[in-house]
């Protein structure tokens, strides 16, 4: 039987390959070589949980401590060498790679800020932290404007609501792999729907009007469909 260490570090480890094949399906479309794969999955896989890590301040990350970590940005790499060139909705792919390690990542990253012994408003606010740092850290590497900041999408408020919801659940002694998974799928399934139908939340002042409103929103669409 598992412990709840040994559930943790699984989730953990499927939340850094998600992430990783999201980094390296970029990292395709920037056509970077071999290595700039592996070191894009790498930044966006695990920038999240050492950013947790060094947060809750319990020793060194995770990802430095524990040589499994390195394994799936690898295994990424060499999937999408292999696999990229009959795969034509690329990012269609990327960003539903990335939903899954979005919904990983904020739970995984609440309990262990829950166990570590924050409060749980900190837990949730590090989840979230978890969950979109390795996203932002992967945009800004590979030249791209940040999903965290699109105003455009919605990447953050999923993360918030799995966060929220895991600290909920442990809080009333409700928290297991089954309730581990719901919260997972309702994460994925809200960033995917927001992807694909063009959600957003309002702008930062009131009367704003996004950039290309009318046409570019139109053209944006296109583009979706395309990829």
């Amino acid at each position: 039987m598992f412990s709840f260490d040994t559930v943790l570090v699984w989730l953990d480890l499927a939340g850094v390959f998600f992430f990783a094949v999201s980094g390296s399906l970029l990292a395709a479309r920037k056509q970077f070589d071999i290595l700039g794969s592996i070191l894009l999955a790498s930044i966006v896989s695990l920038g999240g949980g050492v950013i947790r890590d060094i947060v809750i301040n319990t020793g060194p990350p995770a990802a430095f401590t524990n040589p499994v970590y390195l394994l799936p940005p690898l295994l990424a790499a060499v999937l999408v060498y292999f696999l990229f060139s009959s795969v034509q909705r690329y990012t269609s792919l990327l960003t539903l790679f990335d939903a899954g390690g979005l919904a990983l990542f904020c739970i995984t990253g609440t309990l262990k800020a829950l166990t570590a012994g924050m409060n749980p408003v900190a837990a949730i606010l590090l989840g979230v932290t978890t969950a979109v740092g390795g996203g932002l850290l992967r945009d800004i590497t590979a030249n791209e404007v940040p999903e965290l900041f699109d105003a455009r999408d919605i990447y953050a408020l999923p993360a918030f609501t799995g966060s929220a919801l895991t600290a909920l659940l442990w809080q009333l002694g409700l928290f297991s792999g089954l309730t581990a998974g719901l919260v997972a799928a309702v994460v994925f399934t809200f960033r995917v729907t927001a992807w694909r139908r063009g959600w957003h939340v309002p702008l930062a002042v009131r009367g704003w009007h996004r950039l290309g409103a009318a046409s570019g929103g139109a053209a944006g669409g296109e583009s979706r469909g395309r990829d």
